[in-house]
């Protein structure tokens, strides 16, 4: 951890936020790839690049159920003067034969089926009578209940031009083509690429494994009721959504009373499963704050370069912050403040480019913008603190939501951007222009 802060109040270090988390990401490092089946590999970051081994589709298929035809035969066919011609049988997808369509022949052909040689297009059984010897139909009877469908004559009532209702064989991507680059994030389409072109496993770096808990004998668990100075916890609940959302496995932990041994042992117990910790409250200057007292020289020791430093940053909300690593692998661990929205806050601006750290990202922020502040009075901050205010987005204007209040949790759960107020402006004017943070 560095030992450098960018100005001092009183004695207290006091660090910029761009500083903070500069040494948060210092010492942060991707986790080390490992080979994957392509389901479990979902939410990961690719290490390598993927070439196409086998151009897809591997084949000329048709696009359509209906009949592979030469264009020749179906030239100028329409429904008063239909062109009729002789079925050779049925191509159906899997099929393996080299049926040929000569002059005046047609083959049955399903969709995804080769195909045939001779044939040069594909005609759509509705513009066919099915080989019914009426009008149009809607489709095909299923070769089980009809099987002389695939034999006899049919007639065809519009003309077809070449390749027409073809894929093409590498019409999708190419042998030897980069279907995906390093750096990308296997979502479903990728997955499904990746299994179109036959791999089975892929090497990624995993997603990283997080575990959250609050700290606060006044915690009690959603749908339990209430006793007197007892409130539910809410940030274990947030930031282990915040942390599923940002890519991470996230594993939340109950509340852990006010007692510091109690809290050092179940940090020790969680370490098993864990590629980074958060911590939620007991950071600031009270005497119950469990997790300075927990943590402050925890490690320091017995384990060289551990322990957790905790620190006062220039930003509301958010002022009181923790970091540095804990136990035989020194594992990284974030102390975040307990107030809900300095909570939340903090994990924006720390925790999620940690995790997407952790997952070799190149781009562990999120998208920032400029827009035109939208309110009825001001916007002011203390001098010489950076502060995020919760704020509503659209077509480049953003309104606060809620006010300057850093505790109005139901504030938070409708904005979906933080208005920056940088550390040099202690006003901001209505009309003018800010930076946003994009939280969706």
């Amino acid at each position: 951890m560095s030992a450098a802060a960018t100005r001092t109040t009183g004695q207290d270090p006091l660090w910029s936020v761009d500083d903070h988390l500069e040494d948060i990401l210092a010492g942060i490092r991707p986790l080390e790839p490992i080979e994957l089946q392509l389901l479990d590999a979902q939410g990961c970051v690719l290490v390598d690049d993927v070439t196409v081994p086998v151009s897809l589709p591997p084949f000329d298929n048709s696009s359509m159920d209906g009949y592979a035809v030469r264009v020749a035969d179906v030239a100028g066919a329409s429904e008063e003067f239909p062109a009729v011609l002789t079925v050779v049988g049925d191509v159906a997808a899997g099929s393996a034969g080299a049926m040929r369509v000569g002059p005046g022949e047609a083959a049955r052909i399903m969709t995804g089926a080769p195909l045939p040689p001779g044939a040069e297009a594909v005609v759509p059984v509705e513009w066919t009578d099915g080989g019914l010897g009426g009008g149009p139909v809607s489709g095909m009877p299923a070769r089980s209940l009809s099987p002389e469908g695939a034999s006899g004559q049919v007639r065809v009532h519009r003309p077809a031009e070449a390749r027409a209702h073809v894929r093409d064989k590498g019409s999708d991507v190419k042998a030897g083509d980069l279907a995906l680059e390093a750096g990308t994030v296997l979502g479903p389409p990728q997955i499904g690429l990746l299994a179109a072109i036959g791999r089975g496993t892929v090497r990624v770096r995993p997603r990283p494994r997080v575990v959250v808990m609050s700290t606060g004998s006044e915690l009690i668990p959603p749908d339990e009721e209430l006793a007197a100075g007892q409130i539910y916890d809410s940030n274990s609940f947030a930031l282990t959504a915040a942390a599923r959302d940002a890519g991470a496995i996230a594993y939340r932990v109950g509340a852990v009373a006010d007692d510091a041994d109690t809290l050092r042992s179940t940090v020790e117990d969680q370490l098993v499963r864990a590629d980074l910790v958060v911590t939620t409250g007991g950071v600031s200057v009270g005497a119950y704050d469990v997790v300075k007292e927990a943590l402050s020289s925890v490690g320091d020791e017995d384990e060289p370069g551990g322990g957790i430093e905790f620190r006062k940053l220039a930003m509301q909300p958010g002022k009181p912050q923790g970091f540095g690593s804990i136990g035989p692998d020194h594992t990284p661990l974030l102390a975040l403040p307990g107030n809900p929205v300095s909570s939340y806050v903090s994990f924006e601006l720390f925790v999620r480019p940690a995790i997407r750290t952790l997952m070799g990202l190149q781009e562990v922020h999120r998208p920032r913008v400029k827009a035109v502040l939208t309110a009825d009075k001001a916007l002011t901050s203390p001098e010489g603190r950076r502060q995020f205010l919760r704020g509503k987005y659209a077509d480049g204007q953003v309104t606060p939501v809620g006010g300057a209040g850093s505790h109005l949790v139901a504030a938070l759960a409708h904005a979906d951007a933080l208005i920056v107020v940088p550390e040099d402006h202690t006003s901001v004017e209505p009309g003018a222009e800010v930076e946003v943070v994009l939280l969706g």
